[in-house]
């Protein structure tokens, strides 16, 4: 394994803040990850994690406020997004939510340097919900809470569907690969990112109008302009359809529900999001008890990025509340 290799950002700090912190490089199985970082040492440590198309400078207006409150703030760009890299077919066949979870348990050990003694709080927007959420069932020693605003999975829509068996299976599987493989991403791609196609998908995620938000399209977008952005899309379609099943959300909600030790999760919902609605939320809620929902008005698929100070406000209330007393806090 590589060691970590420190390379302080450049850029100057963007008057939003989405520049934040300090950046380095660290390569994981060969792959190089960027991430960043701000507070002090020997604060309780908390890793951000961003949501589908997004990167680390997404937590924008969340890092800086996190610190005020005394914590030390990581993020962390997830292979295939941001400035990490877009990995081809070779060295990572398909992307998903397990893959992504290995990824941020490496860096938990080798770069924050969690363990069962410091526990790191995972904060996930999104498919950075769901990568908190497989950390949190695969090496639950790391992890002090989760919070995911939101928790999405295609798994929640087809829960009442009958279970497929062996053989459906691998026939479906091997039909999306073949969709994906023939999709003509590489047209597709350039002409969504480099077009006001891109701002109109975009708005479906936020409730807000984000015509003036300039910085936030250039940070969703300048990833996907990348040559090897088709090849990463294609490999995170191939994995997200044809994982197993024992990497779904519901899967590892229902086993983690029998553990006694289970670390706290938090859900927050936009009570507006299109992506992801809040049924999802509430039947979660519903049928497990111990997770607690909190949903802010008048937000889409975004609210940390949308309505910040309501979202950290009581994400600090909330951690206060469930790990104030606990010596991962100290």
């Amino acid at each position: 394994m590589d060691k970590t290799d420190i390379e302080p950002t450049s850029q100057v700090i963007s008057e939003d803040g989405s520049n934040w912190g300090k950046s380095h490089n660290w390569n994981w199985q060969g792959i190089r990850s960027h991430w960043r970082v701000l507070g002090e040492n020997n604060q309780q440590t908390i890793l951000l994690l961003h949501g589908f198309g997004a990167s680390s400078s997404h937590w924008r207006k969340n890092a800086q406020p996190f610190v005020d409150a005394g914590f030390k703030v990581y993020g962390l760009d997830l292979i295939g997004f941001g400035a990490s890299e877009q990995p081809n077919r070779k060295t990572i066949r398909k992307l998903d939510n397990y893959v992504w979870s290995q990824q941020v348990s490496a860096f938990l050990e080798e770069v924050v340097q969690s363990n069962k003694n410091r526990k790191t709080i995972l904060i996930g927007n999104s498919l950075g919900g769901l990568t908190a959420l497989t950390t949190l069932f695969f090496r639950p020693q790391l992890v002090a809470a989760v919070i995911a605003a939101p928790l999405p999975d295609p798994a929640f829509m087809q829960q009442s569907k009958s279970s497929y068996s062996l053989w459906a299976k691998n026939l479906s599987d091997f039909l999306l690969k073949v969709f994906f493989e023939l999709l003509p991403l590489e047209i597709l791609i350039p002409l969504i990112s480099r077009t006001c196609l891109i701002k109109k998908a975009l708005q479906i995620a936020y409730y807000e109008s984000i015509d003036s938000d300039k910085e936030l399209l250039r940070m969703i977008s300048k990833p996907a302009q990348k040559r090897t952005a088709a090849r990463a899309l294609r490999s995170m379609c191939i994995g997200m359809s044809t994982r197993r099943k024992e990497y779904t959300a519901p899967i590892l909600i229902n086993k983690l529900e029998d553990r006694d030790d289970r670390s706290p999760i938090l859900l927050i919902w936009g009570r507006q999001d299109k992506l992801v609605p809040l049924r999802i939320g509430k039947q979660l809620i519903g049928e497990h008890p111990w997770l607690n929902l909190f949903v802010l008005e008048k937000t889409g698929h975004c609210p940390h990025d949308e309505l910040p100070n309501e979202f950290n406000q009581y994400v600090l209330k909330w951690l206060d509340t469930n790990l104030g007393g606990d010596n991962q806090l100290a």
